[in-house]
């Protein structure tokens, strides 16, 4: 009341707070541009440039020693020679197969965590302990399981033989058990996180629902069933969505213990994308297989946006 009889009196009052609103807040708007202004400077020159710079290089034939003037265009040429390359098509298969580390794992984690939060003491301790190889160096681990898995002195070898097991997998020195031992570290190591994350998520859970579902004789698989599961499907598909795209990211451990062999039976997208890259030099040709990983992601990423709609309760 009365700001509008000031404004009766004197007409020009408005217009004078309204500029001075407009010039808070645009001074507001520069100096949160301001303070966001390095993420945005060093997300756009470590990560979006980077990417618009494969997509492009994905079309042309290029080494990275040869120079600039040596940069041929040639369509779509690298993608047609992916689908034919036998390397590319053997990393596609064992990419798929080491997904199932996902389901795995979180089978694992989600039974641990029920374990753990219900009906165990020192949850602290088993916590940590079940966490520590997620943030444990992987060239450590990965030497570690490279003494467990030796064919002959190896423990689990050693285990294997004292049960009656002559002939045991010589595991990673063994093409048809290179990509399982893998599979079998990446889930040790994985376990950790799922289990943490699972336990906070069974911890919000309201207790009165499983009190009410005891009152009536529900048994704890019902429970299960019908009160858990529902209730963690959130944390489920976050462990989900993440888990799927570390399978496709999977590089150090390859590194470190096979280098994409015996027989190229542990090799991965992103290792035969490296050893195109920064081996062989080819720098078109590896950005066609980066792109062709990023459909890939951006694809299952997708349909798993969608399908959690139908699973999903928030």
């Amino acid at each position: 009341m009365k700001d509008n009889l000031e404004v009766q009196k004197n007409p020009k009052a408005l217009p004078l707070k309204v500029n001075k609103k407009a010039i808070i807040e645009r001074n507001e708007n520069l100096a949160g541009a301001l303070f966001v202004s390095p993420m945005l400077l060093g997300v756009t020159v470590i990560v979006l440039l980077p990417m618009i710079a494969t997509f492009v290089l994905a079309f042309v034939d290029w080494k990275f020693i040869s120079g600039w003037e040596n940069l041929k265009w040639v369509g779509l040429q690298n993608f047609r020679e992916l689908f034919g390359d036998e390397v590319f098509i053997k990393s596609l298969f064992n990419n798929a197969i080491f997904i199932l580390t996902v389901p795995l794992t979180m089978a694992f984690s989600i039974f641990l965590a029920i374990v753990i939060d219900k009906h165990v003491y020192l949850k602290d301790y088993f916590k940590v302990a079940f966490f520590m190889p997620y943030i444990s160096s992987v060239v450590a681990i990965a030497t570690v399981w490279q003494v467990l898995f030796h064919p002959s002195a190896g423990p689990i070898n050693q285990v294997l033989m004292s049960l009656g097991i002559e002939n045991p997998p010589a595991w990673i020195a063994d093409p048809s058990f290179a990509l399982i031992s893998v599979m079998i570290i990446h889930i040790w190591i994985s376990v950790g996180f799922n289990l943490i994350v699972y336990i906070a998520g069974l911890q919000s859970i309201p207790k009165e629902l499983y009190e009410a579902a005891e009152m009536d004789g529900a048994n704890p698989w019902y429970m299960f069933k019908n009160i858990t599961l529902p209730l963690v499907s959130p944390t489920t598909f976050f462990l989900l969505i993440t888990g799927i795209i570390g399978t496709f990211k999977v590089f150090d451990l390859i590194a470190v213990l096979t280098a994409g062999g015996p027989l190229k039976s542990t090799t991965m997208l992103v290792w035969h994308l490296y050893e195109t890259a920064f081996i062989k030099l080819e720098i078109g040709y590896a950005s066609a297989i980066a792109v062709i990983l990023f459909l890939f992601v951006f694809l299952i990423t997708i349909l798993q946006w969608f399908g959690q709609k139908k699973w999903v309760n928030y």
